[in-house]
């Protein structure tokens, strides 16, 4: 087995973004330049060049109490004031200075929270089905395999590495709310407990789906695939023009996904034959609690596989996380034993392991929640605070959420949709039933703010499909169009999943009124 990484010693490295970030608020470096110096650090200047981001690192979206106790404790101390869930599982902080933002990222590293490599050309944060081991219908529990798996991914940041980002997911079950099976890498569980592994998949510009390069894999070796993934890239990958630098346009350089497959499985050779260990046997750990006490009815309220045990599901509207409910969060689940936070890819939290009672006092910490399914919708953090976006779609989504509470439109005549402001779909939006990417269109000569419309996106294992691109609509045009399709959907009496089945052609009569 391949040693693990010691976080604390990336230490002094810290040094170096003090200096750099320094330079930068001082006008001696520009944007551009301190965007691929920072990437390394999980750290980015936000829009304006007045504050940073910093993206902790949660592996397998796995929020332990002492994770949870660091976080609250750093939004308290420096006083933050914007959080947010990512769909990649992480935490990201906010409106930093660049003392504050040096200083949290050394300080995580004491608590085992590594921002390192959060962006730029690194080995991303490893995801998982957030709810493994305790989800009722699930093949296997495949989180100590994600998080084996996030410890061994560290080791390559200090290594040659791949020219973009590497993303690696892994699934419980067919329901695939991680995208393993169109990541650079996935791991998707089998009934067998063993384990399919896809490759060179991914979503933003020209997405493809993964290929599957193996079956029946024991998870013991989910290494060797890592490492099979590494060796094809430095072999095959575009280290020329960097807009198909990731592993995704691999499958048309070499010749189709079989051409890629066999390049894939002969780097796979490689890395077994190579001497190096690196089987591996995590730890596993068994939920001992016991039920007490029937869970209260409620939506946000799931039965987890465990008898009497329940999950409470926190969904702060577009992952933008208030630091008062979490810090409040943090202090009551201190006392609560074996409960734990997870974070899902959708920017929903789940805090698992509760009693009926516990169910309770969560439910009622954490009430500014998303009320319906619609209100679940996912949005980047958008233009007014990331560099590289173009429209603000947290504002998007703050503006439709209150057109359809003002419409009264019911819970499920919506669907949950995805919001991207721009091409890199770091919202999603190619795999949900409905989507929006941020762009512009010119109007009368004038360029205005406008999104492109996707429909019918799946992420499920087995009928995956990105969305359908119908057309341009302005932003503007965007909330009436969805009170006019959950109107409609409402008053057919069925909820929006049997609607888009049954009346396959109405949306797009529905969308045909607002598009340009």
């Amino acid at each position: 087995m391949t040693a693990s990484i010691d976080p604390r010693t990336w230490k002094p490295d810290i040094s170096l973004f003090r200096e750099k970030t320094k330079a930068f608020y001082d006008g001696e470096i520009d944007k551009g330049a301190y965007k691929s110096f920072s990437g390394y650090y999980g750290s980015y200047a936000q829009r304006g060049g007045k504050a940073n981001m910093l993206r902790l690192r949660m592996p397998a979206g796995q929020v332990t109490k002492e994770k949870l106790a660091f976080t609250a404790d750093v939004v308290k101390k420096y006083k933050i004031p914007r959080i947010h869930f990512t769909t990649c599982q992480t935490i990201q902080l906010h409106d930093l200075g660049p003392d504050s933002a040096g200083a949290i990222m050394e300080e995580a590293l004491d608590a085992g929270i590594v921002t390192l490599g959060g962006g730029g050309d690194y080995p991303r944060n490893v995801m998982c089905s957030p709810l493994s081991g305790v989800e009722q219908d699930e093949y296997f529990d495949v989180l100590p395999w994600a998080l084996a798996a996030g410890d061994y991914l560290l080791t390559f940041i200090k290594a040659e590495k791949m020219p973009r980002k590497l993303k690696v997911g892994f699934s419980n079950s067919p329901k695939n709310t991680t995208h393993a099976t169109y990541r650079d890498l996935g791991f998707t569980a089998r009934p067998d407990g063993l384990f399919d592994v896809y490759s060179a998949g991914g979503l933003g510009s020209q997405p493809r789906f993964g290929v599957k390069v193996a079956e029946g894999i024991e998870p013991e070796k989910i290494l060797y695939y890592i490492k099979a993934m590494w060796l094809t890239f430095r072999a095959y990958g575009n280290y020329e023009n960097r807009g198909k630098a990731r592993t995704r346009f691999m499958q048309e350089s070499l010749g189709g996904p079989e051409a890629y497959k066999k390049a894939y499985l002969e780097k796979l050779d490689e890395a077994m034959a190579s001497g190096e260990d690196l089987t591996i046997h995590p730890d596993t750990a068994s939920i001992s609690k016991k039920g007490n006490g029937k869970a209260p009815d409620d939506l946000r309220v799931l039965p987890q596989k465990q008898p009497g045990l329940y999950t409470v599901l926190w969904h702060p509207i577009g992952g933008m996380v208030c630091p008062h409910t979490l810090c409040a969060l943090n202090d009551a689940l201190s006392s609560i034993a074996e409960a734990q936070l997870r974070l899902g890819p959708d920017e929903t939290a789940y805090i698992i392991n509760l009693t009926g009672p516990e169910a309770e006092t969560i439910l009622d910490l954490t009430k500014d929640s998303a009320k319906t399914l619609f209100e679940t919708s996912v949005s980047c953090i958008g233009a007014a605070t990331c560099q590289q976006g173009i429209r603000d779609s947290q504002a998007l989504l703050d503006t439709c959420i209150k057109a359809v509470r003002a419409a009264g439109i019911p819970h499920r005549a919506l669907p949950q949709i995805h919001i991207s402001g721009c091409p890199s779909s770091c919202g999603t939006h190619q795999t949900g039933s409905i989507g929006f990417r941020g762009g512009a269109k010119k109007m009368d000569g004038v360029l205005q703010p406008a999104f492109s419309l996707y429909v019918n996106g799946s992420d499920r294992q087995g009928t995956e499909a990105m969305g359908r691109e119908v057309g341009v609509m302005l932003e503007t045009a965007i909330p009436g169009f969805l009170v006019k399709l959950g109107t409609a959907v409402a008053d057919s009496g069925m909820d929006y999943e049997a609607w888009s089945k049954a009346c396959p052609d109405s949306l797009d009569l529905i969308a045909k009124e607002f598009l340009v």
